[in-house]
């Protein structure tokens, strides 16, 4: 039992990678239950402005100043994951952050559609980073020491849906930033019209 430990910060590591260890799980069951023939799809945008808003209470509480930068509620962020597992995604990298940063540490969460086709989500905080960032995205290490299941689960999330994870400092020497890459869906071109058939509603009759 992790509260037992004389060291506190040894108390709070185990806490948290428990805390991971059943994140991890709990993704895992998701995934055996889903039907094989389902093709998921979700609003990237939406699951992140409701993901950061049930995370506020507790930033509130360690004093943190969160940051969302996402595209407007009526412009759709559509990406090919099931809206649970960018939830559980969302969620293991928020809580990566609460529980691998000093109380008082800012983030920042964005949604963006870049000029190649593509939707980021990235999440980046002001705390100390990647003791080996080179090494963060095999081991999902975080700041802190922690086994990080955390990132792994994002990192799994993006890559199974044929996008990519990346991580980095947010600012040159300092912080720790995540970026998920998802593929966004083909717009399908304008419907063809026949030779002199207008393309217009059709003009009203006397």
């Amino acid at each position: 039992d992790a509260e037992t430990l004389s060291d506190p910060d040894e108390a709070h590591r185990i806490a948290a990678d428990v805390s991971a260890l059943e994140r991890s799980v709990d993704d895992v069951i998701r995934k055996a239950r889903r039907p094989l023939r389902e093709a998921p799809r979700a609003d990237l945008a939406a699951v992140a402005r409701e993901r950061t808003a049930f995370w506020a209470p507790l930033a509130e509480d360690q004093s943190r100043t969160v940051h969302t930068d996402t595209p407007d509620a009526g412009v759709p962020v559509p990406v090919p994951v099931p809206a649970d597992e960018l939830a559980a995604a969302l969620d293991a990298l928020i809580g990566n952050v609460l529980d691998h940063t000093p109380h008082g540490t800012a983030f920042s969460l964005t949604v963006r559609r870049t000029p190649d086709g593509r939707a980021e989500l990235t999440v980046a905080d002001e705390g100390p980073g990647f003791p080996d960032p080179g090494a963060a995205p095999d081991r999902g290490t975080s700041g802190a020491g922690s086994t990080g299941l955390g990132l792994d689960i994002a990192r799994r999330t993006a890559e199974e849906a044929g996008g990519t994870f990346t991580t980095g400092p947010a600012a040159p020497g300092s912080g720790a930033r995540v970026t998920l890459a998802f593929p966004l869906p083909l717009t399908p071109p304008p419907r063809a019209h026949p030779a002199g058939t207008p393309s217009g509603p059709p003009a009203p009759t006397c």
